[in-house]
């Protein structure tokens, strides 16, 4: 999803994306552990893409301020 994308979702919706992002990249992590995943870059990604919405977040509750 690009930067553009996350900008037009209202603060609910990217709190739920946070939420299936979060599940995601904890099952990852956890697969990865138990035994390697194929691509271990995309725990990388994935742990970029919560932080992308995180700051997403924080801009609109700043703005809305």
């Amino acid at each position: 999803m690009k930067n553009s994308e996350l900008r037009a979702l209202s603060i609910e919706e990217l709190q739920k994306k946070l939420v299936v992002e979060k599940e995601n990249l904890e099952k990852l992590i956890f697969s990865h552990a138990a035994t390697p995943i194929e691509n271990p870059m995309r725990i990388k990604v994935a742990r970029r893409f919560v932080a992308r919405i995180k700051t997403e977040i924080n801009n609109k509750a700043h703005k809305a301020e």
